[in-house]
């Protein structure tokens, strides 16, 4: 595997097709490029990761201990790291949901735009064609691709296809495939970022005229009404679309040294516990921590809560305060973990029976693709839009943030029912059911002939034409 910042073009052999892969920094965005590169390494073409070498640091270390890539895989997947000039991240704001601190980690991937340049002149030196695929929000870095006659580039959408169909149809109010009223009742797309961040958003739009396709992390079998309506030639002109997802693993393999969360899960009975994370930029206030703490201590339901020290704005190292004797009072029926927790397993895990999530759409197609019904608590971005996907329009969610009335607190009182819907009511059997049908239906799409196989061979199919 490489890993300078230099590529010697003899150090890799001359083949017909070399994908580079370019994520976003946010570590859901490096994620869903990384399970990718691992589908597109299976069809053993080689994959180039590219990235700042701080993030590659960490794709790295998740790349190791990613036991759902066998060795023949992973020695087609090459990582380039470059250099970016330093910044300084300001602590979190807990006032505001979106991320703002991490705008300067965002900035920084402007410098990225000639290392990747040359790294891709240089490979389209051994290859006949390069296929860029890169993170929307990666548009203004491979700017340059368009003057290298045999490299041709495919924008990845991290987003699901509804929320990109939902924003196109407020646009035009044409035609939907969903029952209008529901689509009257769609979360709007206020505050859902920063203004410092529609700036960078506008300028990745800018460059955003020259892809040949677009990839989602989606399925035919979830979201066929929505990436049919995206391909309609009004929409899409002539760019091909490809739902290749999910991207994640959907069977999962017990990995050799299990965490302490799985022991503990072993131990616990089928559909029994509610899985509490919030992804790696959620921020709460000291208030909302305690409401959620009392809410999941007063369902009396079996819980893993995983508290990150950023879910607070706390340094690195910080201890997140939960209420005084909280840990001790729910020994036994919950576990808190303050460090990074295996969550495709944790899902994947019987006793599992809901996820109390932020609705990043990494985390919610892991859930679905695991067959876990959702309790939603959206924050930013397009976390809204997938949270009603899950509850109004998959119905296997139950909403515990109402988007409108988002700067209100999340009370204890919200937190404690929707805990008690998931796992011990009738309304969370029936979530449970529709989302366990869901997911026979995704195991069967990724096998030989199933709906996202097949169009995975599609785009192999494309690139190597």
């Amino acid at each position: 595997m490489s890993g300078d910042n230099h590529i010697q073009v003899a150090a890799f052999p001359a083949a017909d097709v070399v994908v580079v892969m370019v994520p976003f920094v946010a570590q859901g965005h490096l994620n869903q490029l990384l399970h990718l590169s691992r589908l597109v390494s299976a069809y053993n073409i080689p994959v180039h990761v590219v990235s700042a070498t701080h993030h590659i640091g960490q794709v790295r270390s998740r790349h190791h201990s990613f036991d759902q890539l066998s060795d023949d895989v992973s020695t087609h997947i090459h990582f380039h790291a470059f250099p970016t000039p330093p910044f300084t991240t300001p602590p979190p704001h807990t006032s505001i949901p979106f991320p703002t601190h991490l705008q300067p980690s965002f900035d920084s991937t402007l410098h990225l735009r000639h290392p990747v340049a040359d790294l891709i002149r240089s490979l389209s030196q051994i290859a006949k064609r390069v296929a860029v695929i890169h993170d929307v929000l990666m548009s203004y870095v491979v700017q340059d691709v368009k003057s290298i006659p045999n490299a041709e580039t495919y924008v990845f959408q991290p987003p699901p296809a509804f929320y990109r169909a939902s924003t196109h149809w407020e646009k035009t109010g044409g035609p939907f495939p969903v029952d209008l009223d529901l689509m009257n009742r769609l979360p709007s797309r206020d505050g859902i970022s920063s203004p410092e961040f529609l700036n960078f958003v506008m300028l990745q739009q800018s460059h955003l005229n020259f892809h040949v396709g677009e990839l989602y992390d989606s399925s035919r079998v979830i979201e066929g009404k929505f990436i049919e309506y995206l391909e309609r030639e009004e929409i899409s002109g002539k760019t091909k679309i490809w739902a290749v997802g999910p991207f994640n693993p959907v069977n999962v393999k017990a990995s050799k040294n299990r965490h302490e969360c799985l022991q503990w899960l072993d131990k616990q009975p089928a559909n029994s516990v509610i899985y509490v994370s919030f992804g790696t930029t959620t921020t709460f206030t000291a208030d909302q921590i305690r409401e959620l703490a009392i809410g999941l201590e007063r369902s009396s339901e079996r819980f893993i809560w995983v508290v990150r020290p950023v879910d607070m704005g706390v340094e690195e190292h910080g201890l997140v305060e939960l209420p005084e004797g909280f840990e001790e009072r729910v020994k036994g029926r919950g576990v808190v973990e303050r460090r990074w927790a295996p969550q495709l397993e944790i899902l994947g895990h019987v006793a599992t029976g809901g996820f109390m999530t932020h609705c990043g759409w990494n985390s919610s197609i892991e859930s679905i693709s695991m067959g876990v019904p959702m309790a939603t608590w959206p924050m930013h971005s397009d976390q809204p839009r997938n949270g009603f996907l899950m509850t109004e329009v998959l119905g296997i969610g139950v909403a515990m943030k109402d988007w409108e009335r988002r700067k209100e607190l999340v009370t204890a009182e919200v937190v404690e029912d929707a805990v008690k819907t998931l796992l011990a009511s009738k309304e969370g059997e029936e979530m449970r059911r529709r989302v366990e049908k869901l997911v026979g239906e995704v195991k069967k799409s990724v096998e030989k002939g199933g709906a996202s196989r097949k169009e995975m061979d599609s785009f192999i199919s494309y690139i190597l034409r």
